[in-house]
């Protein structure tokens, strides 16, 4: 039975191969001539504590190597404009093609129309990436623990710093705490167990009584219910990343409307 780690294994493995063969066709001089390479870039962290957002990073994903097709056709704009009109502090974008069905043109037209901050949903194993992302317009990186060293996260936190990005390092367990430095932006806790792909709310609540106070934390992964969101911002957690709850939906902006609107989460308008 093929695992979640097998499946990050095999996705690190691919990208390894794509980013050689991207750093031909697009070299990092390249990349910085983008138009959005010396743009300022918006604080993911400091969304997420507003009071006039919801705490929700929304998701724009096509597919995942779980569940398939989610919304294969669904419009960049027409989503992330109605995530951000319902409340939600932050977007962010899946840009792997071969796995999750994304693309670079999808998070550039997110931050064509959308002034906030943007997360580079990506598995991101070379520094490379990290120029990459800043020239199609995000504002902040997700590092996933699971497929990164200490000294790799360390290294690709630096570079992305360096340009004015922001990180979001994912754990999984509390085996990788040790990862973890101060240098981090944000925390997010992945729900999903690696082995079973069952999602367990009560490992992350115990896990995030052993993260720094001071930091920003983000629940991931099969939050599907307000009653959820409750028990993990009752927990500790700031922030929330939702994707298939709302891309499952023909209209995924609205069902994200919904469900914030419902949620009460919006402290002050």
């Amino acid at each position: 039975m093929k695992t979640l780690t097998n499946v990050l294994q095999e996705i690190k493995s691919f990208k390894i191969e794509e980013v050689n063969q991207n750093k031909t066709i697009n070299p990092i001089a390249k990349l910085e001539q983008s138009k959005y390479f010396d743009s300022p870039t918006l604080s993911l962290a400091h969304y997420i504590k507003r009071d006039d957002k919801s705490g929700i990073i929304a998701e724009f994903k096509r597919k995942s190597p779980s569940k398939q097709n989610i919304n294969i056709y669904a419009s960049p704009e027409e989503v992330t404009i109605g995530y951000m009109q319902a409340g939600a502090s932050a977007l962010s974008v899946l840009t792997d093609s071969n796995f999750f069905g994304g693309s670079n043109q999808d998070l550039t037209t997110a931050r064509d129309f959308n002034y906030c901050p943007i997360l580079r949903k990506d598995f991101t194993i070379d520094e490379y990436q990290i120029y990459e992302a800043k020239s199609i317009g995000a504002d902040a990186i997700l590092l996933i623990a699971e497929i990164l060293t200490t000294e790799e996260v360390k290294t690709l936190t630096s570079t992305a710093h360096s340009l004015g990005m922001e990180v979001l390092l994912e754990l999984h367990n509390e085996d990788q705490l040790s990862k973890y430095n101060s240098d981090i932006d944000l925390i997010g806790i992945n729900n999903r167990d690696l082995r079973t792909f069952e999602v367990n709310f009560q490992k992350s609540i115990n896990l995030i009584g052993k993260l720094p106070s001071e930091k920003i934390k983000i629940a991931e992964s099969g939050i599907n219910s307000i009653e959820s969101i409750h028990t993990l911002k009752e927990s500790g957690f700031d922030g929330f990343l939702i994707g298939e709850l709302f891309m499952k939906h023909a209209k995924p902006e609205l069902a994200c409307r919904d469900f914030i609107k419902t949620s009460n989460l919006i402290q002050h308008v």
